[in-house]
């Protein structure tokens, strides 16, 4: 895995920046753009930023490799995961709690018409 995913000596590096500190981020941007009600695309945007935010951290404190377009890539994609979700559930809150008169919850992530 190491050379694919990441390229610190350590799996856990790579868990702690990128899918804990970096997945709570980006849970926190797809909450924030829902609870604007913005689109979607502002969410892949803010996610792309937060990839180069990322991509700094593991640079700074464990000296890998700031503009990797590998590693970014894969940091992204893991991020756009956690952002993509947290989008997700908090509009489908907004959905089936603003208008509960014509949609009801599928799926913690979905919701469909009454």
């Amino acid at each position: 895995m190491q050379g694919i995913l990441y390229e610190e000596a350590s799996f856990a590096q790579f868990m702690m920046i990128t899918c804990i500190i970096g997945g709570w981020t980006a849970w926190r941007t797809g909450k924030s753009v829902a609870d604007s009600w913005k689109g979607y695309g502002l969410v892949l945007i803010y996610t792309a930023l937060l990839g180069l935010a990322i991509r700094f951290v593991h640079h700074a404190l464990f000296g890998g490799t700031m503009f990797s377009l590998h590693y970014y890539i894969v940091d992204t994609i893991v991020l756009l995961l956690f952002s993509t979700a947290g989008f997700r559930f908090y509009r489908t809150q907004q959905m089936t709690t603003s208008y509960y008169w014509l949609y009801e919850k599928v799926s913690p992530f979905s919701w469909k018409a009454k």
